[in-house]
């Protein structure tokens, strides 16, 4: 089950105590930022039966906790990521013309004419 709208100060502890009310918790994930290591607001909860799923997502969609109004519901499988974008039947990069000519760079302004 998926629980939006989480408190960044929400533990793993509070979440399974407010979500045992309405049946045996197996497990909680709180996912984290790579870079930060803070939680990103939301929570994975997991019951040891489906019933309880929605129970849970009846009873908790839309109550506060710590603050939040949560959004909970059924968690669904990512979408599957894109691979790199296509160029063409070969799958090469089109060739570009530059805008600049190629070589030295001596005489880009024009040269003096004696007359």
């Amino acid at each position: 089950m998926f629980v939006g709208n989480l408190s960044y100060t929400a533990s793993q502890a509070d979440v399974e105590t407010l979500f045992s009310q309405v049946g045996a918790v197996t497990e909680v994930f709180i996912p984290t930022d790579r870079a930060t290591g803070q939680p990103r607001g939301f929570a994975f909860v997991e019951f040891g039966d489906a019933s309880t799923v929605e129970l849970a997502i009846s009873t908790f969609d839309g109550t506060e906790f710590q603050g939040r109004r949560l959004q909970v519901n059924e968690a669904t499988e990512r979408a599957p990521r894109s691979r790199a974008p296509s160029f063409g039947p070969d799958d090469k990069p089109p060739k570009f013309k530059a805008n600049k000519p190629k070589g030295s760079r001596r005489g880009v302004r024009g040269r003096k004419r004696g007359f």
